[in-house]
Order: C-alpha cells, then sequence, then structure tokens
C-alpha cells in the first residue's frame, strides 16, 4: 500500500503506533513495525534517557524495521531532561520522532540536523501549519474523539482530517477514532495519506497491559469515556470508571475546584498500576471513544493486515458507485 507516508517513514503500511504513556515498550512497538506498521516507543515512559537507550537498544534486538520514538514535551512544574532525551534518540540511531506538546518545536532544528524525520501531533491546523513553517516533515492531525488530549475546540476528525488536509503541503496522518478498514478508508478519502491509532493498539496481544484492562475496553461502547480536565482547560479523554468519575464530579462542582483537589485521583502512577495489576477502577487509563469500535484481541501482525484487506475492500467499494451502469443509463436518457 503506497502512500507519501509509507515513502516518507520506509513502511510497508500506512499505520503508524501513536506513542502512549505505560505502553509504548519495545514489545509492542516492534510487534506492529514486524506487521508492516510503524512501532513507536513512548521516550517519558522511561524514568531517564539512560533507560531509553536500553530500551531503543531492545527494541533494535526485537526488529530489523523502522521504528520511531515520541516526545510529548508541555509545560510541567518539575521537567524532565528533555534535550538529554532528544540526544539518546540520536545517539541511537533512531531516525524517526513523533512529537507532540507545544514545547517539542524547539527541538526540531536539532532533530532535523541529524536527518530525523519528525512527524508532529497536534489537534488544530494553525498548529499544524506552524509547524509545517519549522520544517516537520508529517502532521499526526488528532480529532475529538482520540485518546489523551483532544484540545480545547472538539473538532472531530470528519471535519479536522479534511481540513488539514486541504491547507498543509506535507503529509497528513489522521489520528483519534480509527480501529479498522472502514476508519482507515475514509481517513484516505477524507485526503490523510496515512493512520495513527492507540487505544486500538492497546487492544492487541502484544501490549504490555494487563487482560482485564483489554476485556474492559473490548465490553465498553462509545460512551464509555470520559472528558476529565476540563475545568482546568487540559482536557484529557479516559476510559470511564469510578476513578475518572469522581473526578468529573469534583470539576463539576460549585466553583470548580483546584488541580490539588483532585491531584491524587489521577496521579500517573496511579494509572500506571491499575495498567499492570488490572485493576480497571483504581486509576486513570487514557481510552479513546473507538473502543466502541472494538471486538476482539488480536495480535498486531493480524489486526494490520485485516485492516488493510477491509480498507482495500471499502475503497473498491466505494469506487464502484464512480460507474454503475444503471445510473449512466439513467442519466443519459
Amino acid at each position: 500500500m503506497k502512500t507519501r507516508v509509507t515513502e516518507l517513514l520506509g513502511i510497508k503500511y500506512p499505520i503508524i503506533q501513536g506513542g502512549m504513556q505505560w505502553v509504548g515498550l519495545a514489545e509492542l512497538a516492534s510487534a506492529v513495525s514486524n506487521a508492516g506498521g510503524l512501532g513507536i516507543l513512548t521516550g517519558l515512559t522511561q524514568p531517564t534517557p539512560e533507560d531509553l537507550a536500553a530500551e531503543i537498544a531492545r527494541c533494535k534486538q526485537m526488529t530489523d524495521k523502522p521504528f520511531g520514538v515520541n516526545m510529548t514535551v508541555f509545560p510541567t512544574i518539575k521537567p524532565p531532561p528533555y534535550e538529554e532525551y532528544i540526544d539518546v534518540i540520536i545517539d541511537g540511531g533512531v531516525k524517526i520522532v513523533e512529537t507532540a506538546g507545544p514545547g517539542a518545536l524547539k527541538y526540531i532544528p536539532k532533530m532535523k540536523e541529524a536527518g530525523i524525520t519528525i512527524v508532529h501531533k497536534c489537534v488544530a491546523v494553525r498548529h499544524a501549519l506552524a509547524a509545517e513553517r519549522l520544517g516537520v516533515d508529517a502532521i499526526s492531525i488528532d480529532g475529538f474523539e482520540c485518546a489523551g488530549h483532544p484540545g480545547e475546540e472538539d473538532i472531530p476528525g470528519l471535519v479536522l482530517i479534511p481540513a488539514a488536509a486541504k491547507a498543509l503541503k506535507i503529509p497528513v496522518i489522521a489520528s483519534g477514532g480509527i480501529a479498522d478498514g472502514h476508519g482507515m478508508a475514509a481517513a484516505m478519502v477524507l485526503g490523510a495519506h496515512g493512520v495513527n491509532m492507540g487505544t486500538r493498539f492497546v487492544c492487541t496481544k502484544e501490549a504490555p497491559v494487563h487482560a482485564n484492562v483489554k476485556e474492559a475496553m473490548v465490553a465498553a461502547n462509545e460512551r464509555d469515556t470520559n472528558l476529565i480536565f476540563r475545568s482546568l482547560k487540559n482536557t484529557a479523554r479516559v476510559f470511564k470508571n469510578s476513578i475518572s468519575d469522581e473526578v468529573v464530579a469534583i470539576e463539576r462542582r460549585p466553583g470548580g475546584c483546584e488541580f490539588k483537589d483532585i491531584q491524587p485521583l489521577v496521579a500517573g502512577t496511579r494509572g500506571r498500576a491499575a495498567l499492570e495489576a488490572g485493576n480497571v477502577d483504581d486509576g486513570i487509563i487514557t481510552a479513546g471513544m473507538v473502543i466502541g469500535l472494538i471486538d476482539d484481541i488480536p495480535a498486531c501482525a493480524e489486526l494490520i493486515e485485516r485492516m488493510v484487506a477491509e480498507c482495500r475492500a471499502h475503497l473498491r467499494s466505494a469506487l464502484s458507485l464512480v460507474d454503475v451502469p444503471e445510473v449512466a443509463e439513467a442519466t443519459t436518457v
């Protein structure tokens, strides 16, 4: 399946596994890459730059195909040593980086100088245009359906994808709300050159997540997510459980809330423990609305091959509507 994204990234299929905190480890990234997509290690899942170097080396032992590293740079009270992480990526010979967050843009010149291909993830066309001007190679445009941070403007993919494709000269990758060949075909028709999936790859055999979490997502429907941090203007879409329900309730209290009021509930270590132990109601678990479209837990290779076959079938089906003899004859008459 040849697109601008497969040519840019040197991969067989235009399917990218997005960076996911606590989930983007070598087991998953290598499985996606070996299946013909692009696996992504999540840089800041590793506690130190040295740990990231070890994880990059481990992933190289598990695949000889291209893979990338995600670096998300958001303002924080105690920022990690981002530049040291980027130095490790460069020294490790990684040639593809998925960036996210406004702070990531300052490191673009350094990565470009090292010959790295940069896929920048953003939630608005104006941000995508700014990143394009700074020299990124592709944009992953994240619709409101997505897991994690969809921004504050609530623009869904059906509008955001074609808007980005129309405005940008560099390749566009559709992100958010995609789980199968239906969504992949739709993204291509809307102007995307590839797709990015996070939640769908959580529900695969290779994802380093407890089976209870995967099964809970399979059993869920499209209404089983919550938007938290809305009152703090830092919206995040997460799995609907007792913890995220409690966070939403606190945020809706008269007078609102401060972050300190919900901090014990949303601690990252608590969410990580829930993913690892399988106690679905014990922490914040990131998930997109696409959980309503997930009904099995396949291996990454099975999922990708199935998606590509479905995508081709749906595109052929749509193409058949263009030149239907009965329609052509009726039009002539």
